[in-house]
């Protein structure tokens, strides 16, 4: 018996990657060190996340006319992700330019391209969704019509206003962020972070190498972060997402859900990129088994 299908909608992403010695000033030039695409976008990231581990995935999302037989195409289907597209020839998939310097730091730059189509598009009523990093009044629709959602604000934070936040989140039954997104959504809404917890049925709050927090019925379980070596940590929210969801959906219990997040993300960053290391579900089972035993169904 399949999996029920698991519906992501947010953006579908190319990353390129450049690595820099230095920043130039204004009016000057420096020289690109590296320069790496790869597939992006948080909700793509999700959908191939939970496909790889398994699960059935539909991702919504909107592409450009560089989509269509694009590598990015192919890697989507050979995956086994079922795509509902919003399409335009009249923009790019929406692309990320992210410039590392030596020393560590980090510049990016966002091409919202086809993204816009989000803005006007009509949201379907879907069974079982995640929100994923995308336009905020398509989100806000979709959360209003949705039979269960969850939502992650993600980068795209600083795009909703507090009618957005308090109408998804009045709608919701999971919100999952990190302590930087709950800190932007507080503000916003002009709440403290106890507020914002006890506002969704479930919260559950990532914060890296310290692990990550469920929050539910008033009560919290701390799961820590596997000790994993860390070469890049872009995507490791994204396949936290995807492990929790797909064992989620798999009927497994909440604190086991996040066990299996830490653990999918643990793969996500011991490489350069978002999908390009990814765990399947025996993967991740064994790498489960190293820090938290035997994986069973509730805890």
């Amino acid at each position: 018996m399949s999996d029920p299908t698991i519906t992501v909608c947010g953006h579908l992403c190319n990353d390129y990657i450049l690595a820099v010695d230095e920043y130039p000033t204004v009016g000057t030039s420096c020289k690109v060190i590296n320069r790496q695409n790869y597939y992006g976008g948080g909700a793509a990231n999700i959908a191939v996340g939970i496909a790889t581990l398994g699960g059935s995935v539909e991702l919504i999302t909107a592409v450009g006319r560089d989509y269509p037989g694009s590598s990015y195409e192919h890697h989507l289907k050979d995956a086994g992700v079922i795509t509902n597209l919003f399409h335009t020839n009249a923009e790019n998939c929406s692309t990320a330019f992210m410039v590392n310097n030596a020393t560590g730091d980090q510049i990016t730059y966002f091409e919202w391209g086809a993204s816009v189509l989000f803005e006007t598009a009509d949201a379907p009523t879907l069974s079982f969704v995640h929100m994923a990093t995308g336009d905020s009044n398509f989100n806000t629709k979709i959360a209003r019509q949705a039979e269960f959602a969850t939502f992650d604000p993600g980068q795209d934070v600083n795009y909703y206003d507090d009618t957005h936040l308090q109408e998804i989140l009045s709608n919701i039954e999971i919100l999952v962020c990190n302590n930087f997104e709950s800190k932007i959504m507080c503000d916003k809404l002009g709440w403290t972070e106890e507020e914002l917890i006890a506002s969704v049925p479930i919260a559950i709050l990532t914060k890296g190498k310290n692990g990550s927090i469920i929050h539910m019925n008033g009560d919290f379980v701390e799961i820590p972060a596997y000790p994993a070596t860390l070469v890049d940590p872009t995507g490791a929210g994204d396949a936290y997402r995807a492990g929790f969801l797909t064992a989620y959906r798999r009927g497994y219990s909440l604190p086991i859900c996040c066990k299996i997040g830490t653990v999918t993300a643990s793969f996500a960053v011991e490489k350069v990129g978002t999908q390009t290391n990814l765990a399947n579900w025996v993967q991740m089972g064994e790498r489960y088994a190293e820090l938290f035993g035997t994986l069973k169904k509730n805890e």
